[in-house]
């Protein structure tokens, strides 16, 4: 019996593959391309000197110094987060297992005014919370630690999501060897098991970067929006935008959306190393395969 081509998938006649592939960059281009080119255009057109200025204000200045310092403290808690959960999800059997991997996804289902608003109802003036810290003086709401606990909710899947999928496949065998041959809890997560999720890893990080950074919804109800003080770069370009500053919004735009191609090009360099490193372990196992069998 004749076995079918491997490249049946591929047997449609030119003009409808070159269809496709239209279709895809038009859209690309539409949604994504000239959006992207029309605020660098926007932030610049007025001049170096205009834009200098909207990004060296003090508010605007003040918005980067916070946006920065909530991811620098969202960030590594994620990281921690997102290691401690896929290290028990994939190497323990425990009760609640499947909970835990729902709740992991309960970002993406909320949405992130809805997580601000739980954070209100919380922590707010007349949460559930909120007359114990108001009498200790401690602000939650309104201040960067709102916003600190809003950006780290939404943010805390990208990590745990990425280690996951790539931590079950690999399966515990080498963990077992390394604690059998004497290692300690420690010295098989440094020496097995980090090395092989660096990448998977380093995406995750880049990924939760990125969403810290731009996240709007939740930090909008916990910040309170005042200026110089609870303002992120997001929420300082829409009060500026509001204020039909158009030059002055399109220049910060512009520095977050240079923030966001840097972190596509992290990406995509995190993506180019972990496949070439694939391939070389492929043709290692290959080599290693033909010696064998000679």
């Amino acid at each position: 019996m004749q076995q079918p081509s491997p490249n049946l998938a591929r047997t449609e006649a030119p003009v409808v593959r070159w269809t496709l592939i239209g279709i895809a960059l038009l859209f690309l281009g539409a949604f994504l391309v000239v959006p992207l080119v029309a605020v660098f255009y926007e932030g610049l057109r007025q001049g170096l000197q205009v834009y200098w200025a909207a990004i060296t204000d003090p508010d605007a200045q003040s918005a980067i110094r916070l946006t920065l310092l909530v991811v620098a403290i969202a960030v590594p808690l994620n990281l921690v987060f997102g290691l401690a959960a896929a290290w028990s999800i994939t190497k323990f059997q425990f009760r609640g297992k499947q909970l835990l991997v729902t709740l992991i996804d309960l970002p993406f289902a909320v949405s992130p005014v809805v997580a601000g608003l739980i954070y209100v109802l919380l922590y707010g003036a007349h949460g559930w919370l909120g007359p114990w810290l108001t009498e200790h003086d401690y602000r939650i709401i309104f201040a960067v630690p709102g916003i600190v606990l809003a950006t780290t909710f939404v943010t805390f899947p990208f990590i745990a999501r990425e280690l996951i999928p790539q931590m079950q496949q690999q399966g515990t065998d080498y963990e077992e060897a390394a604690l059998t041959l004497g290692a300690s809890g420690w010295q098989t997560f440094l020496r097995v098991t980090l090395p092989s999720i660096k990448w998977s890893l380093l995406y995750g990080v880049i990924l939760c970067n990125a969403r810290a950074m731009g996240e709007f919804g939740a930090v909008s109800v916990v910040s309170g929006k005042i200026r110089g003080m609870t303002n992120t770069m997001p929420l300082h370009i829409e009060i500026l935008y509001n204020e039909y500053q158009m030059a002055a919004a399109f220049a910060v735009a512009s520095l977050l959306a240079g923030l966001a191609l840097v972190t596509l090009v992290a990406k995509s360099v995190v993506e180019f190393r972990a496949e070439a490193e694939q391939r070389a372990a492929a043709r290692a196992g290959e080599g290693q395969l033909k010696e064998r069998l000679t």
